[in-house]
């Protein structure tokens, strides 16, 4: 789970810093079964123990930040604690968002939970919010949604996609297809060119609103299954 090695936990125990139902447990060898209740038990460091594999995260990502492992750069992986990023099995992004785009990510190291998310079968929709540098002709919304809109380089037309119209330059748009930088590329295939890309809806589950860029939180259940119930 991230915590350390086997010796540095040992060190944890020694110093009193693993306590167990209100008492220091300091003997590092001592099991202890992994019970649903454990994490209100079970105090490493001061905090709560963290929940076992099967995490599942939901993280406002801010710009500037990349959903990536090695790449240059802030990466969406920093903005969780360090021992996150030492689990195993690892936490992985559910598909990603690019540098210049903010909103609702989910991670996760439940690889069936992130397969059954991503899969085509599933159609689990994202909801963009978007800025153009032009204003909107007024037929985009038809062309979008005949799911006949070819982009370039590509051997098959988009699914369709639902387009809302805020005002002249302000969209959002529903999609369930995640193709590499989709709603970029579906704008400029439109003649226009985005601006600014938030994402604030995956599925039935919305970005809260106090979750503020940066932060990030463990998902419910409930939260978990709003992903797959359309809102």
């Amino acid at each position: 789970m991230g915590y350390g090695s086997r010796r540095e936990i040992g060190g944890l125990a020694r110093a009193g810093l693993v306590v167990l139902d209100g008492r220091p447990l300091r003997d590092a060898d001592q099991r202890i079964p992994v019970t649903p209740d454990l994490a209100g038990r079970l105090i490493v460091d001061g905090e709560p123990l963290d929940p076992p594999p099967g995490l599942a995260l939901m993280l406002h990502k801010p710009l500037g930040v990349t959903c990536s492992h090695k790449e240059a750069g802030p990466l969406v992986y920093g903005l969780l604690p360090t021992r996150w990023r030492r689990r195993e099995p690892a936490l992985s992004t559910v598909g990603r968002l690019d540098k210049e785009t903010s909103g609702l990510l989910l991670l996760t190291d439940d690889g069936a939970l992130l397969h059954r998310i991503i899969s085509p079968k599933a159609s689990v929709s994202k909801r963009y919010q978007v800025s153009l540098d032009r204003p909107l002709r007024g037929d985009e919304g038809a062309i979008l949604a005949s799911g006949t809109l070819m982009l370039e380089g590509e051997e098959r037309p988009l699914l369709p996609v639902t387009l809302t119209v805020h005002d002249a330059t302000r969209v959002a748009v529903t999609l369930t297809e995640g193709r590499y930088h989709q709603v970029r590329r579906m704008f400029a295939a439109l003649g226009n060119h985005v601006t600014a890309l938030h994402r604030d809806r995956v599925g039935g589950l919305d970005l809260p609103a106090d979750l503020a860029p940066g932060a990030h939180r463990i998902m419910s259940e409930a939260e978990i299954a709003r992903v797959f119930a359309e809102g």
